[in-house]
């Protein structure tokens, strides 16, 4: 099994996505869109920057968590991790977003 992007609506109508891995974890969690068209966009641009190790802004939350954002190549935010418990249990995210986000399948829940 692979992983999944995962489209979603909210009440005020905008549209973001989850990439989930494999074991159904949410691994990495959109922006609010606009559009679907956008959201789509978000995905692609996922896929092509998750490879790249410096596209990878390793953080620490208000209340010292670890996290991550996946940037693109303009620098843009794509997407947020959750937080973790440790740098390791981090890491370990950022690879999981590299291993499911180029052949991630697309689940649609807008349509």
């Amino acid at each position: 099994m692979m992983g999944k992007f995962v489209i979603t609506k909210s009440e005020n109508g905008s549209f973001h996505f989850n990439l989930k891995a494999a074991n159904g974890e949410i691994v990495l969690t959109s922006e609010s869109y606009n559009s679907k068209a956008a959201c789509e966009n978000g995905m692609e641009s996922v896929r092509k920057n998750a490879s790249e190790d410096s596209n990878y802004d390793r953080k620490e939350s208000s209340i010292g968590k670890p996290y991550f954002n996946l940037k693109a190549a303009n620098h843009q935010v794509i997407g947020t991790s959750e937080i973790y418990s440790s740098a390791a249990s981090r890491d370990k995210g950022i690879e999981s977003v590299k291993n499911n986000a180029t052949e991630a399948t697309i689940d649609d829940q807008t349509a």
